[in-house]
């Protein structure tokens, strides 16, 4: 996820960044996880709104099954997405509270 730096201190706030645990392994085959550092509680809210919304919200399901395509046998894929999802929500609710806007869906661009 390539985000501006206000944006990437919010998730790392939530303890949404990657890190990846290299004891005794080369870089190139760490695997990168979420460090859980930050507010766990907020972490655990944006990851229910983002369940609800891959579940009822046609423009989240169609992102989701967009992000599944393809990989659907991949395990943990579903809850990686989740959490990617949790984290374009973090961005929205802050972008929108910060510049004092309601939450447009048309303008919404989820790549």
């Amino acid at each position: 996820m390539n985000y501006s730096g206000n944006e990437a201190q919010l998730i790392k706030l939530a303890g949404f960044d990657l890190c990846a645990s290299r004891s005794g392994e080369p870089s190139g085959k760490a695997i990168p996880k979420i460090s859980k550092k930050g507010n766990s509680e907020l972490r655990f809210a944006l990851f229910q709104a983002a369940m609800v919304a891959t579940t009822k919200k046609p423009l989240f399901i169609r992102y989701m099954n967009q992000k599944l395509q393809g990989r659907e046998l991949e395990k943990g894929i579903k809850k990686k997405v989740r959490t990617k999802v949790a984290c374009k929500l973090l961005v929205i609710a802050w972008t929108l509270m910060k510049e004092h806007q309601y939450f447009n869906a048309e303008r919404l661009m989820l790549t």
